[in-house]
C-alpha cells in the first residue's frame, strides 16, 4: 500500500526524522493559510507540491516554490485539479486533490538515503548515495557503485557503526555525523516498526546551516501486515488507486490491470505469471494478473469473474486453474454462476487440473454454455489468443 509524501513525513516524524515545517491542503484557500501560517513562522518561501502517488511530479510540474503568499495561493488555485502526467503515471496522469504547502530550506547538498528488502539475502538493506534527487533506479543503472549499501542483520536494527560509515561515505562534515546517525536509525525503526516494504528520502539534504532534513518521503507498507495496523489502514487513498483493483480488493483477489486483451483468471501468483508468459509466447498479450488465491470460494470466482469483464479491452478469457486447496469443481460452479449472471459473449478458454477435476468438467459440460476446454497450458494460450483476434 503507497500512501502520499504528506503522511510519509507525519511518520517519519514520529521517529525524530527531521521534515520541514508544513501542512496539507485540499483547496486554494487552505493552501493561501498554510502559505501564510509559514510566512508569518520565518520561512523565506515555500513549495506547493501535489500529491499524489508517482514519482516525477516536478518535471510534470506538479512542485513549484513561490516567494509570497500571494504567489502560492496562485499556484495552488493552478496546481490543484489538474491532471499531472509523469514517467510513473502513464499517459492518462493522475488528478491532484492535494497539496503539501511547505517552507524551503537553504540546501547544500542532495543526497539519497533508502531502505528495501533484499531478498537474495533474506534481510532488510541500507541504501545511500551521494546523488540524491536523481531517479535512484538511473543512479544504478548507470554508476551502480554510487549507491552504498548496509546490510542489516536481523534482531539487531541499523547499528551505529553502520550509519557512521554510510553517513562519512556521504561526503557529510565532522559536526554532522551524529545527527546523522541519529536520523538514519530513526528512519530504520520506522521501517521495523510499521512493516514498511519500502522506505526512500530523496532527497536527503544538508543545508548551509549544518541541518538536516528528509526533504522528500516516499513509504510502501507491506499488504500482508496491514491487519496489525489499523492506523497504517486509515492512510489509504483509494482514489490514486485503479477502480477495479479496488473493487477486487474488498474481495481479497489480486488484480492488476495490464494493457493486453486476453484476460486471465488463476489461483496462485506463480502460475499467473506463467500463465501471462505464455500467452505472450503464443503471440497474444495478457489484459490483467488476476490470481483469486489458493482458497477462493465460488462467491470470489464470480466476483472475479465480474472484475475482468468490466475491461472493455479484453476479447477472450483463459481460466487456468491447478485445482489444490481450490478445488475444481468450486471453480466451475462460480465460473458457469458468474457466466450466466454476466450474460457473457466473449469466448472463455479453460485449462483445468487438479482435484475433482472431472466434476469440474462435468459442470461445465452440463451448463449448456459454450466454453472451450483446452488440455494443455499450451493448448489453452493457442485457443484464447487466436479466439481474442
Amino acid at each position: 500500500m503507497k500512501i502520499h509524501e504528506y503522511q510519509a513525513k507525519a511518520i517519519l516524524k514520529k521517529y525524530g526524522v527531521a521534515v520541514p515545517r508544513g501542512q496539507m491542503a485540499t483547496t486554494r484557500d487552505e493552501a493561501q493559510a498554510a502559505a501564510k501560517s509559514l510566512f508569518d513562522a520565518g520561512a523565506s518561501g515555500v513549495v506547493v507540491k501535489a500529491q499524489i502517488h508517482a514519482g516525477g511530479r516536478g518535471k510534470g510540474g506538479g512542485v513549484k516554490v513561490a516567494k509570497s503568499v500571494e504567489e502560492a495561493t496562485d499556484l495552488a488555485g493552478k496546481i490543484l485539479g489538474m491532471t499531472l502526467i509523469t514517467h510513473q503515471t502513464g499517459p492518462e496522469g493522475r488528478l491532484v486533490q492535494r497539496l503539501l504547502i511547505e517552507e524551503t530550506l537553504p540546501i547544500e547538498k542532495e543526497l539519497y538515503l533508502g531502505i528495501v528488502i533484499d531478498r537474495a539475502e533474506a534481510t532488510p538493506v541500507f541504501m545511500a548515495s551521494a546523488a540524491g534527487g536523481m531517479e535512484i533506479e538511473q543512479v544504478a543503472a548507470e554508476n551502480p557503485d554510487a549507491i552504498l549499501k548496509e546490510h542489516i542483520a536481523p534482531g539487531m536494527g541499523l547499528e551505529a557503526f553502520q550509519a557512521r560509515k554510510l553517513a562519512f561515505k556521504l561526503g557529510l562534515k565532522p559536526q554532522q555525523i551524529g545527527e546523522a546517525v541519529r536520523l538514519m536509525t530513526g528512519l530504520y525503526r520506522a521501517f521495523l516498526e510499521t512493516d514498511a516494504s519500502l522506505m526512500e528520502i530523496n532527497p536527503f539534504v544538508s543545508c548551509t546551516d549544518g541541518r538536516l532534513f528528509a526533504l522528500d518521503a516516499k513509504i510502501n507498507f507491506d499488504d500482508n501486515a496491514l491487519f496489525r495496523h489499523a492506523d497504517e489502514r486509515e492512510l489509504r487513498d483509494v482514489s490514486e488507486e485503479a477502480p477495479l483493483e479496488v473493487e477486487a480488493s474488498k474481495y481479497s483477489l489480486n488484480y492488476i490491470k495490464l494493457d493486453g486483451n486476453v484476460g486471465c483468471m488463476v489461483n496462485g501468483a506463480g502460475l499467473a505469471m506463467a500463465t501471462m508468459d505464455i500467452i505472450k509466447y503464443a503471440g497474444g498479450m495478457p489484459a490483467n494478473f488476476l490470481d483469486v488465491g489458493g482458497g477462493a470460494n465460488a462467491e470470489q470466482v464470480t466476483h472475479a469473474f465480474e472484475i475482468l469483464l468490466s475491461d472493455k479491452n479484453v476479447k477472450a478469457v483463459l481460466i487456468n486453474i491447478f485445482g489444490g486447496i481450490l478445488r475444481v469443481d468450486t471453480l466451475a460452479t462460480g465460473v458457469v454462476e458468474a457466466a450466466r449472471k454476466t450474460n457473457i459473449q466473449l469466448p472463455i478458454v479453460l485449462r483445468l487440473e487438479g482435484t475433482n477435476v472431472e466434476r469440474g468438467r462435468e459442470i461445465l459440460r452440463d451448463s449448456g454454455l459454450n466454453f472451450i476446454v483446452a488440455e494443455t497450458m499450451k493448448d489453452a494460450a493457442e485457443k484464447v489468443v487466436a479466439a481474442a483476434r
